[in-house]
């Protein structure tokens, strides 16, 4: 509870809820909540409660300060092997910046010793002072390491906070979206004319971020808003710590500018860049929480995403696109990577049902952009036939007037009550900032530049 009718926890917590109940210890009454907002980097969500009869008595928690290494914590919360409330005491081990699971991002995190098991996410942490210093919300679980939980730090609720307050809607943390190398070589150094033991290299920009008109590959970046980035893509953390340089933009809002110190050629500069959260090709949440679909003639066309992959699993999914999954870049905002999930088998379409999972490219020979663009060029096609052209020069042809006349009876054997999601109901508007021609070739990616993986990582 953090007043004002509000409460907070874990947005994996409310993921693909219908409906939120909640209850205060000690009652057996059920309150319905509504999701304000939900975090998805972060893995927060803002509860709000209207019954007045819920908040008697309450007392909202009071957020406490960035706590330091061996200071006792407490998480309460309601984890597996009981319906009561545990408590579980430690000390904090760590505090850096981490990955955060459930949205694929690395933001600030302390790890703590104390126990903490699925049932506990969502449920505070505190200090001795009674104040809340973070949300407990994942555990590191490995044969090789024990006792690795997770907890998100008040200063990364804060900034969720006070990013619905400022637009009344949760927008994200912003990104700089560049892929970067750190400078400990001197060899590495003097050859990028770098003469003091600083700067991290800049290897690749993202097209999609508004640094690509500012900053180059070969860049040097040796400042962040004047504060001095280490040759191990460090800054200075409180008194006598550092913490990676990502730190400094994750505390900054969706829209604010940086000013960025750099290194080209040997000459240095100042430029300015603004920062809004990452496009990714391949969302790693579906917004609304419903997939986009096209159904043409049993042909199932829908958005390669993260939650697909997890449900085909990746040996279904394929090789290819599972690199293109990992690695590729958004080329320009709106960009999809629009897959044929699977077919219903009718006559229209004989020698098409074994197709699954495979990425469209062209619809009779224009490269397409995203599933919107597939619609509207269905929708506008004038032509005898319908022409999709699939990775390894594979061809999928339906004549037209067939699709038309057998569509509406396929989905009525399927039970499938329309052709296409909601979503593409409306008139397509082509807001693509593309111009050029659509190049489908892989290319690395910054994902992350962090050495812990995912794969040990559960939500708490």
């Amino acid at each position: 509870m953090i007043g004002d009718g509000k409460l907070l926890t874990n947005a994996h917590c409310v993921e693909h809820g219908t409906q939120v109940k909640v209850k205060r210890r000690g009652d057996d009454t059920k309150f319905v909540a509504k999701v304000l907002a939900r975090g998805v980097e972060c893995d927060i969500a803002l509860l709000s409660v209207e019954s007045e009869d819920f908040w008697k008595g309450a007392e909202p928690l009071r957020l406490g300060r960035l706590p330091r290494l061996q200071d006792a914590v407490t998480v309460v919360g309601y984890p597996l092997g009981g319906d009561t409330i545990s408590v579980t005491k430690g000390v904090v081990s760590r505090i850096e910046v981490t990955s955060y699971a459930h949205g694929s991002s690395d933001l600030l995190g302390i790890q703590i010793d104390a126990a903490i098991n699925p049932g506990n996410s969502g449920g505070p942490a505190f200090n001795d002072e009674g104040e809340c210093i973070g949300v407990a919300f994942q555990v590191y679980r490995s044969e090789e390491a024990e006792s690795i939980g997770y907890v998100i730090l008040t200063t990364v609720v804060s900034h969720f906070l006070e990013d619905y307050e400022r637009n009344g809607q949760y927008t994200g943390f912003p990104c700089l979206g560049v892929l970067l190398q750190k400078l400990e070589n001197p060899a590495l150094r003097a050859s990028l004319k770098v003469q003091s033991n600083e700067g991290v290299l800049v290897r690749r920009v993202e097209p999609t971020s508004a640094a690509n008109n500012v900053l180059k590959e070969g860049d040097v970046i040796v400042s962040f808003d004047d504060v001095h980035v280490g040759c191990e893509g460090t800054v200075p953390f409180r008194s006598a710590e550092r913490i990676v340089f990502h730190y400094l933009i994750s505390q900054k809002f969706a829209g604010d500018v940086a000013e960025l110190g750099i290194i080209r050629k040997g000459t240095s500069m100042k430029v300015q860049t603004i920062l809004n959260p990452r496009v990714h090709l391949v969302p790693y949440h579906i917004k609304g929480g419903q997939p986009s679909y096209l159904i043409i003639a049993g042909l199932v066309f829908t958005p390669l995403s993260e939650p697909l992959i997890a449900e085909e699993r990746e040996d279904n999914i394929g090789l290819k696109l599972l690199v293109k999954a990992r690695y590729s870049l958004a080329k320009f905002k709106g960009e999809q990577i629009v897959i044929l999930s699977q077919v219903l088998a009718n006559e229209v379409n004989i020698g098409y049902e074994e197709m699954g999972n495979q990425q469209v490219l062209k619809f009779n020979g224009t490269p397409i952009k995203n599933i919107r663009h597939l619609a509207y060029l269905v929708d506008s096609c004038k032509d005898r036939y319908l022409v999709f052209e699939f990775e390894d020069n594979f061809l999928a042809v339906l004549e037209r007037e067939a699709v038309a006349s057998t569509t509406p009876r396929i989905l009525k054997d399927y039970g499938i009550p329309s052709e296409r999601s909601s979503d593409l109901l409306e008139p397509y508007l082509d807001s693509s900032e593309c111009d050029q021609t659509i190049n489908h070739d892989i290319c690395d990616s910054p994902v992350s530049n962090m050495e812990i993986g995912f794969d040990g990582l559960l939500w708490a």
